[in-house]
């Protein structure tokens, strides 16, 4: 009977096996053909990915950019800053 979970709680293992995020926020600052230049940079996007990516950064404010280990995260961030755009890591919210 502990075993099972009700809609909405999630196991242990749940909370550890979820991967970090980074996130581009939009700025007032970078001109978006930099935002795009950044990324095809940085992750090795398409330029049709990395141009859909800032757009969704400039109109939703925000956008998902990598996924993986905590590590990874906080290194692409670091790049990220190094390059003067808004970023930030935090546990992928989907479980």
């Amino acid at each position: 009977m502990a075993d099972t979970l009700t809609e909405g709680e999630v196991s242990i293992d749940q909370l550890f096996d979820r991967p970090w995020v980074c996130i581009v926020w939009d700025d007032p600052v970078n001109l978006m053909s930099y935002v795009t230049f950044v990324l095809i940079k940085i992750f090795s996007f398409s330029n049709e990915k990395a141009h859909a990516t800032m757009m969704q950064i400039h109109v939703e404010g925000r956008a998902v950019v990598a996924s993986g280990s905590r590590e990874e995260m906080e290194h692409h961030v670091q790049a990220l800053h190094e390059h003067g755009l808004w970023a930030t890591l935090q546990r992928d919210d989907k479980i």
